[in-house]
């Protein structure tokens, strides 16, 4: 189904293809996981299959690549939507309708699919994938694991033989997480499914091999998953790869917090703030107060308003109630520009921030904005680069950067002005296992310096390692706010299901 030799994609400004010296093989109904550091060009490698690279995006195809014996950059604009489906770790991103049948719809109205055979691929598509309740929901009520498999229902809708999975539960709880997967479950054998996905415990069961690559994108190691990890466990960790978590080193570690709390005036103090949408609760009477100095972690399945809440502590949405005070003043009667000078808010998917045509110019365009002189810009902006490991890309357009170079770019820019409180919505998304560790490190040296840093994440083990104090959200109301040790042990956690995602231990063993 898919093959490629020697295979290189250079991006222009970049600089070294990545994929570098790919050579892979998938055998038509295998399911595959491919595991890679970030920017060994994973993303790339999907958008090439689907012929999205060269013709969509541009960037320079080396070597050879074909898909059911057809080489996409061959075939003319579109085609290969026929025989490949890609499946993005933002549902939203691809979206074109507003309602959930209208979606499935579309794909098919552009495989020129009859009408009067489209009522019934699309009934089939949502069985699949457990969604048949919501054919007539619009899309933006879904929450995060719902809008995914509708995205999933709407490549199966087209009946594309060949899906790749590019982190497609990067955003999902884990409820959600274990919903997708028993979901894809239910495809195996029936397609060939190349799966791009970090999270290695939920997912290993299904797959039928493991494909690990290094930071250029060669293949370090290819065969059965437990036995080719167990084996190459040290070639893992060296590339920065994510590992099942009975292989994983740092599975007991923990960050301690030295900082004192300082409480006069807290970082935060949110007083009954309640924000509705058509009628509808998204944040209902929240009242907790941040210290300064704290290391939060906002935790809660997906849908209980975790984003909603971050947004409203910086003024980007007015609460119908209630007051939100940011180091004690008033944040509805602040300027914005004086709020970005105390705090920054990374957002949860890191494309929906960025401004300027180039890395350097995005860091420094905060800068910029608030009249720092050039030559203290440049300092600051080429610190930042280095501190982050983006200086090789500095003249690279951002949308151009992995995932995770992404997220450490958009990480960057916050840091820029040097806020006292910094929010994070998913910091570790699109991250491989080194640079994870390394951001979340840089977060704990800030808290140790006295930046309050205020994190939302599906990742109970960075909980766990990171977190001062958690705050549990369900249906926007506060569940739990106190010490991470007892947050672990209230029994929310287990009801909700929110415990971490994983295969049987004696699998591990």
């Amino acid at each position: 189904m898919i093959r490629a030799r020697a295979l290189a994609i250079h991006y222009p400004g970049a600089p070294q293809p990545a994929p570098a010296d790919l050579d892979l093989h998938v055998r038509e109904g295998e399911t595959v996981l491919l595991l890679g550091p970030s920017g060994s060009g994973k993303s790339s490698l999907a958008l090439a299959l689907a012929g999205v690279i060269p013709h969509g995006l541009y960037a320079r195809v080396q070597g050879e690549l074909t898909v059911a014996g057809r080489d996409p950059r061959q075939v003319p604009a579109g085609h290969m939507a026929a025989t490949v489906g890609v499946l993005f770790q933002d549902p939203e991103a691809s979206f074109a309708t507003l309602v959930v049948e209208d979606e499935l719809a579309f794909g098919l109205e552009n495989l020129r699919v009859p009408p009067e055979a489209m009522p019934a691929r699309i009934t089939q598509a949502l069985e699949q994938v457990g969604m048949q309740a919501f054919r007539h929901r619009r899309l933006e009520t879904l929450s995060g694991g719902e809008a995914q498999r509708v995205a999933l229902a709407a490549l199966l809708a087209m009946g594309q033989p060949l899906l790749v999975l590019d982190e497609p539960t990067a955003l999902l709880d884990p409820p959600g997480t274990r919903a997708f997967f028993a979901s894809l479950a239910r495809l195996k054998g029936r397609h060939t499914l190349l799966l791009i996905e970090h999270k290695v415990d939920a997912c290993l069961h299904l797959v039928d091999r493991v494909v690990l690559l290094d930071a250029q994108g060669r293949v370090l190691a290819d065969g059965p998953p437990w036995e080719t990890l167990q084996r190459h466990r040290a070639q893992a960790l060296q590339a920065g790869l994510w590992l099942p978590e009975a292989l994983d080193p740092w599975r007991q570690r923990r960050f301690t917090p030295q900082t004192p709390l300082n409480e006069r005036p807290p970082a935060l103090a949110v007083e009954g703030v309640t924000y509705r949408v058509q009628g509808r609760a998204l944040v209902e009477d929240v009242t907790f107060t941040l210290p300064q100095g704290d290391f939060l972690a906002i935790v809660g399945p997906n849908g209980a308003g975790k984003s909603t809440l971050v947004h409203l502590f910086l003024g980007l949405k007015r609460p119908q109630q209630g007051r939100v005070f940011l180091f004690g003043q008033d944040v509805a009667r602040l300027p914005f520009r004086e709020i970005t000078r105390m705090a920054g808010l990374v957002f949860q998917n890191p494309e929906h921030q960025f401004v300027t045509e180039t890395v350097w110019e995005e860091v420094a365009y905060s800068l910029r904005m608030h009249g720092w002189p050039e030559a203290r810009i440049r300092a600051r902006v080429e610190g930042l680069l280095e501190r982050f490991g983006l200086a090789p890309y500095a003249r690279q357009n951002p949308f151009r950067l992995s995932q995770g170079q992404k997220r450490r770019l958009s990480v960057a820019t916050m840091l820029a002005l040097g806020p006292r409180l910094l929010i994070l919505d998913e910091p570790t998304f699109g991250q491989d296992r080194r640079t994870a560790y390394a951001l979340m490190d840089e977060l704990a040296a800030l808290n140790r310096e006295g930046v309050t840093v205020v994190m939302v994440t599906h990742d109970l083990r960075l909980v766990r390692q990171y977190a001062r104090h958690v705050l549990l959200l369900h249906r926007g109301r506060v569940r739990f706010h106190g010490p991470v040790e007892a947050f672990f042990q209230h029994p929310d956690v287990r009801e909700m299901g929110l415990a971490e995602v994983g295969v049987p231990a004696q699998v591990g063993e």
